[in-house]
């Protein structure tokens, strides 16, 4: 590692060099070697931690409040409004996820000794050109209709607000990962730019005279994330924790105005693990009468569902040729997203071998 990162593990970096209009137009030599030092801060941090924290984002801090409001009062309805709104099978990422009903560390093969103590609510894709068929080739699995529940009547605005917010910076993102790999600006537009990236609202809470938590069992289960990258926001409470390059676990704790994006499954797999893919985790809070409230919002920024995933050009050479097999992209989500859902084993390929 060239420089230790900020915060104990992980870096802050100000994305304002190139989401500020005027500072993104400034031709002068200290806005360029501006830009150029967000492109290759980020290309360190994802070869070491994977993990980063980004501000100047331009993500307004009203639309951020109104949907975790919005996400507080669902999670708070009765469990059978809230069953109501489960998927009709596994191999459909919308609705909702009740506490119990997924175990993450099947997405890496393994086979948890108890489900994981988290509650889930996803959308993807609201719409999209009539015919098309390359979105209708997954109209009942990766595109299939988003599921609203009728209450809060705030929810389904508030959602769609922050899922288009996140669309916009996932592209900002792809874009400054690409020139950070040596790459066109433009090179994942073709190949993430109609992704079935889903936005997750996660929901962790203790209920009085609940029982504590089974020898082992966590909030999340130890994995890493199957796409591209994901941008989460959570609140400001301990429980995320990520494996670390020394192999010891690392409290991640997230600072206000900031979100956490990390490098998953597809992107290491392209960069031939050049960017690591980090394994992460959500673990119980300390005995204790209180509720211990956590909310976190994921948004998957995915893949194209036909795009074929195989070494970058950027990223191996004769001394280190490529480490994976092509994969078509949508293949590999669905089997991932399978495994915590089915509670079976997943069989997709995975980046986290020999790290847990």
């Amino acid at each position: 590692m060239t420089e230790v990162p900020d915060d104990g593990g992980v870096a802050t970096v100000d994305l304002s060099p190139w989401t500020d209009p005027a500072r993104r137009l400034d031709a002068g030599p200290a806005a360029r070697d501006a830009r150029r030092a967000v492109v290759e801060r980020l290309d360190e941090v994802c070869r070491t931690v994977g993990f980063v924290r980004i501000s100047g984002h331009g993500v307004p801090a009203g639309l951020i409040d109104g949907m975790l409001a919005a996400a507080s009062t669902f999670f708070e309805l009765p469990v059978a409004a809230k069953l109501a709104l489960r998927p009709p099978s596994a191999a459909v990422n919308r609705g909702y996820a009740p506490l119990g009903s997924e175990a993450l560390a099947y997405s890496l093969g393994d086979a948890p000794a108890a489900p994981d103590l988290f509650e889930a609510f996803n959308i993807g894709v609201e719409r999209w050109p009539a015919g098309d068929p390359y979105y209708e080739a997954e109209a009942g699995r990766l595109f299939a209709p988003n599921i609203w529940p009728p209450e809060p009547p705030e929810l389904r605005a508030a959602f769609l607000a922050y899922y288009a917010a996140m669309t916009r910076l996932g592209a900002t993102v792809m874009s400054l990962f690409a020139r950070a790999l040596g790459l066109r600006p433009d090179f994942f537009v073709s190949r993430t730019g109609r992704a079935p990236n889903v936005m997750r609202t996660n929901y962790y809470q203790r209920q009085p005279g609940s029982p504590g938590p089974a020898p082992g069992q966590l909030r999340m289960g130890a994995h890493t994330d199957y796409g591209a990258c994901t941008i989460l926001l959570a609140d400001d409470v301990d429980g995320l924790e990520i494996l670390g390059p020394d192999g010891a676990w690392l409290g991640v704790r997230p600072a206000a105005g900031t979100f956490v994006v990390n490098v998953g499954d597809l992107l290491a797999q392209w960069t031939n693990d050049r960017w690591r893919s980090t394994l992460h985790r959500v673990v119980p809070p300390p005995p204790g009468p209180g509720p211990a409230r956590r909310r976190s919002v994921a948004f998957f920024q995915e893949v194209n569902h036909d795009a074929v995933v195989e070494c970058l050009p950027t990223c191996a050479d004769a001394a280190n040729p490529p480490r994976y097999p092509p994969v078509t992209a949508g293949e590999h989500l669905m089997a991932k997203l399978l495994g915590p859902r089915t509670l079976r084993a997943s069989r997709a390929t995975s980046t986290a071998t020999g790290r847990l």
